[in-house]
């Protein structure tokens, strides 16, 4: 018997048995679908923490910490190779001492920090308009920074909104070049500090609709000068070194370079911290996720193999006398065997294929739906965003659940199977 005749004969045979057949591809459909839309959640997620982290951080960026008994040695650590600039930077947290920023009528909070420009500048790191300064009265602010000072029309604006209603407050047009005064105020009978400075430039705009970037960066030389008045207009209010927090990152001349350079840091038993270092530990944690939620799918597999076991098991039983009919002019114990597993296989090939269909579909409406349902509940604008995937399904996963669902249903029907080739001849004739 050829291949060609061999599949019409298991065709022929499925047609007989349509609903028993339906039913069986029906739970293998339900289970290996279940293992596909469970393992998309945690393909997804990753793929939306990765996207995440790599929009947030440069990718050639590498904080260092001190190892407590070993300060840094900035000089020493810009002899390694591989290194583009090392950037010092001061952030500030105010406890009782109010910073706020004003350009013109507009007044708002702002998120002030000291920086070495010269060093972003080495490291290439973008900006959306103007150029990194080279004075001490000049700045960098966020992308947003702007929407962020209200006038006292905004305020007003603000209160009357409805609901979930966000009107446009805030400066909408740049502010590249403009002067900005920042205060320092705090309790009373206390005098202010207060500076004035040029924005030369504005960070790049956030890769997230939802992302409001509203930091102010001041130059490293601006610093000492700030402080020292600090210090005398607040006195103890003001304590430099729990208000002012020092970190030291290090920019490597390119992607390639930051594991040996991350190696060669730790080997000095400094701490560091590298975006690429969070994705190693991410995906190692997402490995073992996939792992045993395409476990759990597999488990959903096995059970509807136990349909395909009974399925071809009353195969055989009710063509008895078939099976030795063919015995009878010739047919050999391994085809009858191969004509079985065949029809097996069958079904696990097309309930895999409609799984992978039914899988897509209910991937790309979970994505759609979801979001809509968790900002409808939330109102939090970071879910009505399409960056978010709660599922995502790669062909890596299709390729997997498709091996082991089919590879389940051969399986299931290999003992029916090899009971059709042990069946008497003569017993099988007699029967009516």
């Amino acid at each position: 018997m050829q291949f060609r005749d061999q599949i019409d004969f298991v065709r022929q045979h499925v047609k007989k048995n349509r609903m028993r057949i339906f039913t069986t591809i029906l739970a293998t459909t339900m289970g290996c679908a279940f293992l596909i839309v469970l393992a998309s959640i945690a393909f997804g997620l990753q793929g939306t923490l990765k996207d995440e982290v790599l929009s947030s951080d440069s990718l050639t960026r590498i904080e260092v910490y001190d190892g407590g008994d070993q300060p840094l040695d900035i000089e020493k650590i810009a002899k390694l190779d591989n290194i583009s600039s090392i950037s010092e930077s001061y952030a500030m947290q105010l406890d009782n001492i109010q910073n706020k920023a004003t350009i013109g009528a507009n007044t708002g909070y702002a998120e002030s920090s000291f920086v070495n420009f010269d060093a972003l500048k080495k490291a290439k790191l973008p900006l959306s308009k103007g150029h990194y300064p080279t004075t001490e009265d000049g700045i960098v602010v966020g992308y947003n920074f702007a929407q962020n000072l209200l006038s006292k029309e905004d305020e007003k604006t603000l209160e009357k909104a409805k609901e979930g209603e966000k009107p446009k407050v805030g400066i909408q047009e740049s502010v590249l070049g403009k002067k900005v005064q920042l205060k320092w105020t705090g309790k009373k009978g206390t005098k202010p500090v207060i500076r004035e400075f040029t924005i030369e430039g504005i960070g790049p705009k956030p890769k997230r609709e939802w992302e409001m970037n509203t930091y102010l960066q001041m130059s490293n030389e601006a610093k000492q000068s700030i402080v020292t008045d600090l210090k005398k207009n607040f006195g103890k209010a003001f304590n430099e070194k729990e208000m002012i927090y020092k970190s030291t990152a290090v920019y490597a001349t390119d992607l390639e370079a930051v594991p040996a350079l991350n190696e060669e840091l730790k080997a000095m038993e400094y701490s560091t911290y590298t975006v690429s270092q969070q994705l190693e530990e991410m995906n190692m944690f997402f490995i073992a996720l996939k792992a045993g939620l395409i476990f759990v799918g597999t488990i959903a597999i096995l059970i509807a193999s136990i349909g395909i076991f009974n399925t071809m098991t009353m195969a055989v039983t009710e063509r008895t006398r078939e099976i030795g009919v063919m015995k009878a002019i010739g047919a050999s114990p391994k085809l009858i065997q191969r004509l079985f597993v065949m029809e097996s296989a069958y079904i696990g090939i097309i309930g895999t294929a409609i799984a992978v269909v039914a899988s897509y579909i209910i991937s790309f409406t979970a994505n759609w739906l979801i979001p809509k349902i968790l900002y409808a509940a939330t109102e939090e604008q970071s879910f009505n965003s399409s960056a978010i995937k709660f599922s995502a399904i790669p062909w890596e996963l299709v390729v997997i659940a498709s091996v082991i669902s089919i590879g389940v249903a051969i399986v299931s029907g290999w003992r029916p199977a090899r009971k059709a080739t042990k069946i008497d001849v003569i017993q099988a004739l007699r029967q009516d």
